[in-house]
This record gives C-alpha cells, structure tokens and sequence, in this order.
C-alpha cells in the first residue's frame, strides 16, 4: 500500500503530560494538545467535566467528534439513543449528528476529543473559553450565553439544538 500525502503541517508532535494551552469551558478545564495551528488534519484536547456536568445538544456540521472515556462515567445522547460509556469507552459521532454528554459519576472525569478535521470546534472552545490562572478554581456562575451563541455563529464550529421530547428523558 502507497503512503498517502498528508494535508497536515508535515512535523511529528510531542504534547507532555500537563502541558498544552487549557482555558475555562463553564465548569469545564479543556486543554488543547493538537489544534488547528499543528494539524489541519486533527484536533485533539482533554476536557475535565465534574459531577453531573456535560455538553447540552448540539452538532457539528465541519467536523467528527471521537471520544475517549479517560476516567469517569459518562451518558451521551446520540441521536435518538442513549449509551453510558465508562473509563475505556469509545464514542465516535459523525458530523450532523445532535449529541450531548452528562458525567453521570460522583467524581471529576475525563475525555479525550479527537476532532477530524482540525478547526471549527477548537476555534469556538478557544474563543468562547476563560483563561486558566488556576486549573483548581473554575470561573463563578453561569456562562455568558450571548458570548457562547456568537462565537458559535462566527466560528461555526458549533450549533445548539434542542433534544426532541424522546431524547430529552422525562
């Protein structure tokens, strides 16, 4: 088999553990190890989601999203169906497809994004994001949703949707 050409920056990359830039997502500390400025191809951050914390629905319409359950227990939306995914779990979602998270444990977890190609999502996160002075102490009070919905639109990395009465639970 031919090696295929890569589109992306042509240099291997090294991200030490604790390193990467991290900023503030609500209660959320994301760091980023692979972003759209090494890879066009990929974009890879952790994100650090306490109890019963998580993403509400939305999608992408540029990008799949693969997640990788570090620690912790989490439930995704997918769709129309709901799977509960532990510390090894695997959640592919392609482009298009309405999906939320909840870390549905009693302890902080942990998911590793992997976003193909590189861009849009990372952008958003980045723009919409709170610097990190103290990876200890996330921001007070709620996000500022006219803040989240802008970035959204300028960015397109994003789009919040509602769940339809089947998805959303009782």
């Amino acid at each position: 088999m031919e090696p295929q050409e890569q589109t992306g920056k042509g240099t291997a990359i090294h991200v030490a553990q604790g390193e990467g830039k991290s900023v503030w997502f609500a209660d959320e500390l994301l760091t980023f190890k692979v972003d759209r400025d090494k890879s066009e191809t990929v974009g890879i951050f952790e994100d650090e989601v306490p109890p019963q914390s998580g993403a509400p629905a939305h999608l992408h319409r540029t990008q799949d999203e693969t997640h990788y359950v570090l620690e912790g227990q989490f439930e995704f939306v997918l769709g129309e169906r709901k799977v509960n995914a532990d510390a090894g779990s695997v959640v592919y979602v392609p482009r298009t497809m309405m999906h939320a998270f909840t870390n549905i444990g009693t302890q902080k977890g942990k998911l590793l994004f992997i976003e193909t190609p590189a861009g849009a999502v990372e952008q958003f996160l980045e723009e919409a994001g709170e610097p990190v002075s103290d990876p200890s102490s996330p921001p007070v009070g709620p996000p500022d949703l006219d803040k989240l919905q802008a970035s959204a639109q300028r960015t397109g990395g994003i789009e919040f949707v509602e769940p339809s009465e089947e998805e959303a639970g009782p």
